[in-house]
Order: structure tokens, then C-alpha cells, then sequence
């Protein structure tokens, strides 16, 4: 079966595009845990990797592992790898996954193009059972509501275990961005369960935490969640303050999300509010017969828009 590489451009999707550049930012924070060159990059790159590229370019990462699950084009991805550097995987993550090396410092970013499942929560366990202090989970899943000509309940039980779904959940409490808040829950759940059973028997201040980082929602076209945070040992406090993420405006460390809402504006547009940028004060922004919505908008996210074009090489 095909990978959805043959269907969608990860390069071309401007929400795509911002987040990947929002958690570029952010990972610049965690040098002062160590040199970022030291750190290992695991992701799926598809045949475009993105995202390979940008933190390869903009964080001197040389240590990256790329899983394909698609080992029958294993072909096309060699020849489509950017790198050198990059080592790829063939196989589903569940499986390759336990092969890494996990005793570096690691940023992990489990880009699923499905929705959230029972082998997810596998990976998620996996990792915040064996990462170093230091590192940095991400998990990005499509978070489109089910269908409700049928039971979303049931169909979320099935894939999900009834374990993993609240008792108190409704079907209303899943339209729209619901199920993304949901599968928020049940990600962070899943690693907060695993932090208890890796620090169980560990005495204070040597015990492993988590401090979420990102909560973004966007939808290039399917909604999508992505959620994820930084492990630290407990007596790592001041460092994990000294990185500041929270001063960061596209940081959320808690139930609401930074939502990335990418405004349709044309390149003398862009251009004319760039000019003005940045200004806190968003109403004295001014460019002829935009809404003031799409103004907003763009300001909250100018350093990090797309510029997408045609060029002939």
C-alpha cells in the first residue's frame, strides 16, 4: 500500500510549514541541556523529509534516523534521502523503534498521518520508558472527528481500548476540535502512566518528569493535534527554567492550544504588513480591504509564514 507521500506535499502545507518551524525555534532552547550537534533526531521522513532538512540546516543535527514503514518503495527513499547523515529504517515504528540507540539525548518526533491508536500509545510508552533526561517528544496525529452516522464512542474504544477513554466522554464532546483535546489527554496520560512505572522505587530528586511544551492544532485540510514536552530529571529544574520556554508565544503547557490559523493574503499583502511588524498593538495594523481577523492572524505567525513560489532550476 502506498504511503500518503503520494498523495500530500509535507513541504506545501503552510500550517505544516509554521509548526515545523515554531518547534525549530523551540528546539534551540535545549542547549542548555547539552550541544544540540550531540543530540539524535528520530522522525518519518516520507520522501520529501522536511523536516530532516530545516533541523539539519538550522540545528547542525547529524545524528538522524528516519523510519519508513513503506519497505516496498525502500528505493525511492534512498534516493530521495538529502543526507548523508541520515540512517533510514525500514519497518513499522512498533518494531524498529526498540532498535535505536536510546542512552543520547534525543528529539523524537512521531509524525503519524492516522488517527490515534493503540500501537501510538505503544511508541509513546516506549520512548518515555527509555529517552534521556534532556529530550523531547512530539506527537502529531490527525485528529478529524469519527463519522457519526455510526458510534464514535465505540469506534474510539475499539481502536483506542476502553481503558484509554474517559467514562464521563460524550459524543458531543468530540466535535470539532474535541477529539483532538481528547487524544491530548490520552497521549499525556499514557506518559505520565509510564513515568510512574519507570521512576517506581527511584529515590527524590532522581525521578524522571515531564513539562509539555507544545499543544498545537491546525488543519491544512483533516484537523491534527500535535502535543509534546521535554523529560527532565527532578533535580534539573534550573535548567529546564534557564531554557525559558515559556516565553516562547507559541507555547502552551497545559489544555488550551495554540491554534495555527494560516490567513489567505496575497505577496504585496505580506509585504506591506511585514513593514509594520512587530507591533503588539494589532488594531494599528493597517492594509487595504484585509479583514482584521486575517490581520491578527498573520501577525501572530509572520516569522514563521511560508513563502512558497515557482522556481525553475
Amino acid at each position: 500500500m502506498s504511503g500518503s507521500y503520494t498523495q500530500i506535499n509535507y513541504g506545501l502545507r503552510p500550517a505544516k510549514h509554521i509548526e515545523r518551524k515554531m518547534l525549530c525555534e523551540a528546539f534551540r532552547r535545549l542547549s542548555e541541556f547539552g550541544s544540540l550537534e550531540s543530540y539524535q533526531y528520530v522522525g518519518f521522513g516520507s520522501i520529501y523529509f522536511t523536516d530532516f532538512i530545516l533541523f539539519h540546516k538550522m540545528l547542525g543535527l547529524t545524528n538522524l534516523h528516519s523510519i519508513e514503514k513503506d519497505s516496498y518503495n525502500a528505493h525511492r527513499f534512498s534516493f530521495n534521502s538529502p543526507f548523508k547523515c541520515i540512517q533510514l529504517h525500514f519497518g513499522e515504528s512498533n518494531v524498529e523503534l526498540p532498535k535505536l540507540n536510546w542512552n543520547v539525548r534525543s528529539i523524537i518526533w512521531l509524525d503519524y498521518d492516522d488517527p490515534l491508536d493503540g500501537k501510538m500509545l505503544t511508541d509513546i510508552s516506549l520512548i518515555t520508558a527509555q529517552c534521556l533526561q534532556g529530550s523531547v517528544l512530539i506527537v502529531s496525529t490527525n485528529a478529524q472527528p469519527e463519522r457519526f452516522d455510526s458510534n464514535p464512542l465505540d469506534i474510539l474504544k475499539d481502536r483506542l481500548g476502553k481503558n484509554n477513554i474517559p467514562t464521563e466522554l460524550k459524543a458531543e464532546d468530540i466535535h470539532g476540535w474535541g477529539t483532538a483535546a481528547l487524544y491530548r489527554r490520552i497521549i499525556t496520560n499514557q506518559i505520565e502512566e509510564t513515568l510512574t512505572r519507570r521512576n517506581g522505587g527511584l529515590p527524590a530528586g532522581s525521578r524522571m518528569c515531564y513539562k509539555q511544551v507544545f499543544n498545537f492544532n491546525y488543519a491544512d485540510s483533516s484537523k491534527m493535534l500535535t502535543v509534546g514536552g521535554l523529560f527532565y530529571d527532578e533535580g534539573q529544574s534550573a535548567i529546564v527554567a534557564k531554557c525559558n520556554f515559556d516565553s516562547l508565544p507559541f507555547v502552551k503547557g497545559h489544555d488550551s492550544p495554540f491554534r495555527i490559523e494560516v490567513p489567505y493574503l496575497t505577496m504585496r499583502e505580506i509585504r506591506h504588513l511585514d513593514k509594520q511588524l512587530p507591533n503588539n498593538k494589532v488594531e494599528e495594523l493597517i492594509t487595504q480591504g484585509v479583514p482584521p481577523s486575517d490581520i491578527e492572524k498573520y501577525s501572530r505567525f509572520y516569522r514563521h509564514f511560508p513563502a512558497f513560489g515557482e522556481v525553475e532550476l
